[in-house]
This record gives C-alpha cells, structure tokens and sequence, in this order.
C-alpha cells in the first residue's frame, strides 16, 4: 500500500509539474506567489477563519478577486458584491455547481445534502421539493409554532442560567415541529444533540482548506492509523451521526403514521402523499434528504444568529432601547407580539438584517464550481475552478457599509424610518446565485418573531461580578462554515411587574 501510495504520487508530482508550465501562461487573479509545483497549499487558511484573511488579501492586491493554486487546483475567492452578483447571478449557468469533496460526500455521506449536491436533475428534483415546503408564502402556515416556541423561549429565560441552550431549544424545537410534528422540551433530547453532532461535521469538514485530502485525492489510501490518514477516524464517527440525522426522525413519522398517531408535519404530508409504485421508493430518498437538510440547518443557524443579537444588545444598550420604546407604541407594555404587527416595526427588522450582516452565521459561502473556463475584468477563472464568496468581506465592506464593525440598524432604514430596498443586500448572509440558502425565509421569520418577544419582555445587561466590575463579552466567535459567538454571560430582568406577572402566566398555561 505505501509503495503504491508514494508511486502514485511521484506520478502526480510529475503531472503538476508539467501543469505548471501552462499554467504561468495564464493570467489569473492576484494572489500569494506560492511554491514550484506544490502551490499555495501553505497559504490556504487553515483555522477556520479564512474570510479575515481573504479580505485582508483583497486589501493588499488591491483586488475584489483573489486566486490561489493548490496542487493545481485554482481557488478563486470574491471579495465583493459585484464580483459575486457577476459571477453567480448573471452567470449562473457557469457558477451554479459544487465542487465534489471527499470528504463530505465519500467519507461522512453529506452526498445526499442537496446544498452539496452538483448542478444537476437530483439537485433541481431536491431543491423544488424543498422550495414547496418552504417558500416565502408557504412558511406563513407555521408562523404559529413559531410564536409557541418564542412564548416558550421567554418563559425559560426567566430562570435560566445559560440563555444560550434556550435559543438553542428554540432553534432546535421550532423546526422539529415544523419538520416531522416533534414537541421537544429538553436541551438534551437525542433530535437535538443529533443535529448538533452533525452540524459540527459540516462546520469542522466543510470549510475550505480543513482537510488536505480535499487538494491531495490519493491520501483516502492512507490507512486511519498513519501520520495524515487521522481524517478517516473523524469521517467514520461522523458517518454514523450523519446517517442517523437523516433516517432516524423520518423513521419515527412513518411508525406514528401507521399507528395513526402523527402530528401534523412536512415529512407527514409529504409521506402520506406517496403511492406504492415503482417511484416511491425515489420519492421517499427525497423527502428525506430534504427533511434532513431542513432539520440540521434550522437547528443551528438561527441559534447562531439570535446569539448575536444578544450579543449585540448588551453592546449597544442604546439600540436595545430604541427599539423597546417602538414595541412599547404599537404593542404597549402589557402584551406580547405578533407577526401583525411586523409592519409596523420597522427598527425590529432593521435589527434582524444587521444583526446578519454584522456577523454573518455562514462567513464563508460554500464553495462553487465554475464548470468552464471564463474572464473576469481580464482575468482568466479556469474550468473547474473552486469559487468562493466571501460574505464576511462583502458585508464590511466600509462603502456600501459606512462603519461597518458598528451595530448600526438604522442603516437599513430611510430617513422617514421605513425599510429601505438595501435590506436585499444582508440576503448575501444566506449564499450566493442558485445555491442562496433556500430556508432563509423560515429562518428571517423564527429570529424575528423571537427578537421581538425578547425586546418586549427582557431588558438584557452585561452582568456584574461580586465586586462591581462589568462582566465584558470577547465578541469572539468560534471558526468553521457556521459560526457562533463565544460563550459570554447575559442578564435577562423582566422589563416591568406587567411583563414579569404576563411571563408568570404563560408558564402556569405551559
């Protein structure tokens, strides 16, 4: 096995040196110079965080385009809303595939994700599945579990010492219901705990630069035990969790089915709608495929997205109450939200799209593909190469974003105080082209309703220690595909009697 191993690569040595050759005759976006042969495969950042280094790149070649050669792999990265709406919007066509991974799709089974399938049929067939469950008109069918889960939300924060496992019991158990008619009332539910064991794979194989198998295909020869081959330890356990994630719930609504015992869900609908013929068994692959995508991704990108924004309210106590007093106006101080009255809070959805912008769950897009070869401003982007958005530096780019590490709302806001068409902009937050995260409407609808109810209820505070010192946050965030702040501690007091006494009785009606 070693033989073969180092013949083979020797063999590859060889080919990419020939390669190399061509490849200088090229002009490629700027980029680091790199090593003969190997590339920038010491460049590629490997911490997780490769969108602060990418823009600073940008910055330094004064370029909104980037490239990197790993192996003679080409790696192109978009450093600005242009670039990424000439590329993978106007054309889609050519930017619209993913990049096969080895080891999301080989070794962990993330092949049957529709969000990492390639452009083709079983993609369009995933995605318009998808797409009927989820649209922006379809969620407003589930806007009230979403308003149960919120209530539930600040009943919980009322004697919670760890407000992070509520959004994530929230998160979690809006889209379990949604999804397969979970009610879930505990943190440690196995659901949970599955999601979050295969988000973690996602996050930790997914980002760009985390695996060298990804540049060096011949290493999935190398046995689990030997120096490199540690990636096939992690991918095997993985691989179970995946595997689970996908089948497990579904499994569960089909047994309640059959005992006439399942609650009103998607995966229910979908399954009740199959007829026993030669196409059912493909039918089902699919309702499971997109239940499972919906189910993994629910749980944790809103999770991620509302501990930013209690991140930001203790940061800016100033917003926090601008936006009360507009809640206390149209809602007043002794009732709870609803979507009604979405409309008439302008400032609360400019919280929202900043609260994306300001620290996007997902920095880094997923990586495209572009599947033949084209020119950008002059630059040649070679067929098959992997194409990257970069959401991080777009959403701080300091001229479209004046100021842009501020948590300002009032950015997406005329002067009149209404939402101006900006707000399309923080969509970049959710991806790119064909491949935008089509669960972004679910998502903008469960984190605003539970924003709201938090405003209205909540006046939340950095802590104070025993000597009187102010408790300060890190702001930091944890490296990966999807992000989450660092743990920080927060005070969540009751904003009056009236919202303390309205909290206490949902939690007698609970």
């Amino acid at each position: 096995m070693d033989a073969l191993v180092l013949s083979s690569l020797i063999a590859a040595i060889i080919v990419l040196s020939i390669y190399c050759d061509r490849y200088k005759r090229h002009r490629f976006p700027p980029g680091p110079k790199g090593l003969p042969v190997l590339g920038n495969i010491l460049d590629v950042p490997r911490d997780g965080r490769g969108w602060l280094t990418y823009q600073r790149w940008g910055r330094e070649y004064g370029s909104d385009v980037i490239h990197l050669r790993v192996l003679g792999s080409s790696i192109v990265v978009l450093n600005s809303a242009t670039a990424a709406f000439e590329l993978f919007d106007k054309r889609s066509s050519i930017y619209s595939d993913r990049q096969h991974s080895v080891i999301l799709h080989d070794f962990i089974g993330w092949g049957k994700a529709f969000a990492f399938l390639g452009y083709n049929d079983d993609w369009r067939e995933h995605r318009r599945l998808f797409h009927q469950q989820f649209h922006g008109q379809a969620i407003q069918k589930y806007q009230h579990k979403m308003v149960k889960e919120a209530r539930k939300l600040i009943v919980g924060l009322l004697t919670t010492d760890d407000f992070t496992k509520n959004l994530r019991l929230l998160s979690a158990a809006t889209i379990l219901s949604v999804t397969y008619g979970m009610e879930i009332e505990d943190n440690n539910d196995s659901y949970i705990l599955l999601a979050e064991k295969a988000m973690r794979s996602i996050t930790r194989a997914g980002t760009l630069g985390s695996y060298m198998v990804e540049f060096v295909p011949l290493m999935r020869y190398i046995p689990s035990w030997a120096p490199g081959g540690q990636f096939k330890v992690e991918a095997a356990e993985w691989s179970e969790v995946v595997s689970a994630m996908f089948t497990k719930p579904l499994e569960l609504v089909k047994k309640a089915m059959t005992q006439g015992t399942a609650s009103p869900s998607i995966a229910a609908a979908l399954l009740g709608k199959l007829e026993d013929d030669k196409q059912s068994s493909k039918s089902e692959r699919l309702i499971r495929n997109v239940a499972g995508v919906a189910y993994v991704g629910g749980a944790d990108t809103s999770a991620s997205a509302l501990g930013t924004f209690v991140l930001a309210m203790i940061m800016n106590p100033t917003v926090q109450a601008v936006a009360q007093g507009h809640i206390d106006r149209v809602i007043g101080k002794d009732s709870l939200p609803d979507y009604a009255h979405r409309e008439f809070l302008p400032y609360i959805t400019a919280i929202m799209y900043e609260v994306l912008r300001w620290r996007p769950t997902g920095p880094l897009a997923v990586p495209h593909r572009a599947v033949m070869k084209d020119e950008y401003k002059g630059y040649q982007i070679p067929a098959g190469a992997i194409v990257v958005g970069n959401s991080w530096a777009i959403l701080h780019d300091p001229v479209r974003f004046p100021d842009p590490d501020t948590f300002d709302p009032t950015r997406w806001l005329t002067p009149d105080g209404q939402l101006s068409q900006a707000t399309s902009d923080a969509m970049v937050a959710f991806g790119f082209g064909r491949r935008i995260c089509p669960g972004r409407h679910f998502a903008m609808e469960s984190i605003w309703i539970s924003m709201v109810h938090i405003l209205a209820m909540y006046n939340i505070a950095k802590p104070v220690d025993e000597s009187g010192t102010v408790v300060e946050p890190s702001g930091e965030y944890t490296s990966g595909l999807v992000v989450h702040p660092l743990p920080f501690e927060a005070v969540f007091k009751p904003r009056s009697a009236a919202a303390l006494s309205l909290i206490q009785s949902m939690a007698l009606n609970d």
